[in-house]
């Protein structure tokens, strides 16, 4: 027993070492990005090159806002489109994701299993493959030069879908029959019973709508044609366009990208332990 047990504490230790040294690794580029946002140009072209910051500057981010002053679009105003679309996106993938899922789960109507197959299958299709069709649609609904053009693609996510609704699976149907034994209708069940118990689900579709939208340059490049409704996202790619090196404004694109991230990895962060609990599919405890 002493020695299954001494063995198991052996594994134990080399597991946590291991997983230490690659989270560690994971953390480099996350570390390089802050290092590189707030070098000072007589860092970022030092020979040898440093990778901890010596100097920290805010200079980055001042270039970055007057590198603006030029266009008649300032970068708050990218920022701006990003958060309202951003929000949008989050909201409407959320209850969407939640009424589809709902109804594949617990739903009895014909075709449910043909459904649910063709958005198991559609998780295949990189998103490359829609683009042109999404185009088309777009187009004929007039939301070219709008903020639905950078919503609508990102609402119907297989993946949200498909999450929520093997978590609402575990949900048992003897509790929805009572409360319908009570009088209680569809939409009451829902939101007093599925999704106060599929927290951890939503939370995971939040965060990966969230994701989805804030680093999104799809929309602005082929939806989009008015710099004003353009995102940040767009315009971080910009800063090195027309230019003969593509090192020149490095510091001012890894300041950008650091705005960019900073909001992803709080939003992660916060909700972080509910998408553990769902890709462990802890369901009703």
């Amino acid at each position: 027993m002493s020695r299954r047990l001494r063995k198991f504490s052996w594994f134990q230790l080399f597991l946590v070492l291991f997983l230490t040294g690659l989270s560690i690794f994971m953390l480099l580029p996350i570390i390089y990005l802050f290092n590189h946002a707030f070098k000072p140009a007589s860092e970022l072209f030092k020979y040898p090159p440093t990778f901890i910051v010596e100097q920290p500057s805010l200079k980055n981010f001042s270039d970055l806002l007057m590198a603006t002053k030029s266009s008649l679009v300032p970068v708050t105003r990218y920022l701006f489109n990003n958060l309202v679309s951003t929000s949008l996106t989050i909201a409407l993938a959320t209850l969407f994701s939640i009424l589809c899922a709902f109804a594949l789960s617990k739903g009895k109507f014909p075709g449910k299993g043909l459904l649910f197959s063709t958005i198991v299958v559609s998780l295949m299709f990189a998103p490359e493959t829609v683009q042109i069709p999404r185009y088309f649609v777009i187009n004929e609904l007039g939301l070219i030069n709008t903020y639905w053009a950078h919503v609508l693609p990102l609402v119907a996510m297989p993946v949200s879908v498909f999450l929520m609704k093997q978590f609402i699976d575990q949900i048992p149907s003897e509790l929805l029959e009572a409360a319908r034994v009570e009088g209680a209708s569809e939409l009451r069940m829902l939101a007093s019973i599925v999704v106060p118990l599929s927290l951890p689900a939503v939370a995971t579709v939040a965060i990966l709508s969230f994701q989805g939208s804030w680093s999104n340059l799809e929309t602005s490049t082929f939806f989009i044609e008015d710099e004003t409704m353009k995102t940040l996202p767009f315009y971080v790619l910009t800063l090195t366009s027309g230019l003969s090196n593509s090192v020149a404004r490095q510091g001012v694109v890894a300041a950008a990208t650091l705005i960019m991230f900073i909001p992803n990895l709080i939003f992660f962060l916060l909700l972080q332990r509910k998408m553990i609990d769902t890709m462990m599919h802890s369901g009703i405890k």
